[in-house]
């Protein structure tokens, strides 16, 4: 795989009580002006993303990805892959506060597969993910998995 390299924008205007800001994608126009607040982050999201939103985003697409890819190798190509991530982000005694656990939990339609098959490819992916081993090198990644 070649090097991958992508870049996003994040504005703010404000104190962080009060204050909002926006994100952007600069590399692509997949994404712009995502709002964001201290609000959003921490309580109601009221239309708005946050940081830890994005990165459960992220964790799931690169986990379904690597999931499609080990069923595709594996002579099971999915017809359908449902994929939800937990981020948790708490207080860590003495460092603030910090991600410290991830839920990957995933859906499958794929023929000629059966739950232990897909639980093992699900493992590899985890395994494969380029951000589970960015989030496991700070917390932990748990996957469940099952077949539709």
């Amino acid at each position: 795989m070649p090097r991958i390299v992508r870049e996003a924008k994040a504005t703010w205007q404000g104190n962080v009580a009060r204050g909002g800001g926006v994100l952007s994608a600069a590399t692509s126009t997949a994404f712009a002006d995502l709002a964001f607040t201290v609000a959003s982050r921490i309580s109601v999201p009221e239309e708005k993303t946050s940081p830890e939103e994005l990165l459960a985003a992220a964790h799931g697409g690169c986990f379904t990805m690597s999931l499609a890819t080990e069923l595709s190798q594996g002579g099971t190509p999915p017809t359908s892959l449902e994929t939800r991530v937990i981020v948790t982000m708490d207080e860590v005694e003495g460092k603030g506060h910090q991600i410290i656990h991830s839920q990957i939990e995933v859906r499958g339609e794929v023929p000629g597969c059966d739950e232990a098959t897909f639980a093992q490819a699900a493992e590899a992916a985890d395994v494969g993910c380029p951000f589970s081993a960015l989030i496991r090198g700070i917390a932990t990644v748990g996957v469940s998995a099952s077949l539709a």
